[in-house]
Order: C-alpha cells, then structure tokens, then sequence
C-alpha cells in the first residue's frame, strides 16, 4: 500500500522560505517521476514541480527561479524547496507521482501572508 505523508508547511511572511518534505512507502521515489501538486481554495490542483526518474526537473512558470524540487533516495523522501514566497503561494501542498495518481495524503498547508 502506498503512502505519502507531506510536511513542513506553515505560515511564512512574503518573501521567506519553507522546505516540504514528502516521505514515501510503497513506492520507490528514485524511479518514478514524482510531481508536487497544490490546490488553493476555490481552484483546481496544480502540478507546479516534477522530478524525473533520471533527476530531471521542471517547473511551472508562476515558481520557476523561486522552488527547487529535489529527493533523497536513501530516505525515500522527495522534497521542495519554496523561495521567495508570495501570497498566491498559498495553497494545500501535495505530493504524488506523475499520472498514474497513487493515494493523495493529507497534504501541507502553506500560508503567506502579505
């Protein structure tokens, strides 16, 4: 059974940083391409950051330069690295693989205030 507990958000001034991890079980993170997600409230989730299996990396455009996505094989732990943070930031982070969904966890919440 595969599951993906998500954390280290919190509430963060405009401009600051936050690094979210995702620990995985059930799944091999290294050889999956693996995919933050986030969802504000009224719209729809948004993938904003993957990590290929050969260490790959893309970025939607609104965090391109600020978020650097990245993993720990031996952890088995993916995470995102948030700079620069603005209030549309603000969102439920998640973390899952690239198309084939697996089971969504709770997810991180992520504040920035203005």
């Amino acid at each position: 059974q595969v599951q993906l507990v998500e954390s280290g958000g919190g509430l963060v001034q405009a401009g600051g940083s936050l690094r979210l991890s995702c620990a995985a079980s059930g799944i091999i993170v290294s050889i999956n391409a693996m995919g933050w997600y986030r969802q504000a409230p009224g719209k729809q989730r948004e993938l904003v950051a993957v990590i290929t299996s050969g260490g790959n990396t893309n970025y939607a455009d609104s965090v391109k330069g600020r978020f650097t996505i990245s993993r720990h094989n031996a952890k088995n732990t993916v995470y995102l690295q948030m700079n620069s943070l603005k209030p549309e930031d603000t969102a439920v982070y998640y973390c899952n693989t690239i198309g084939a969904w697996k089971s969504w966890g709770q997810g991180t919440q992520v504040t920035v205030s203005s």
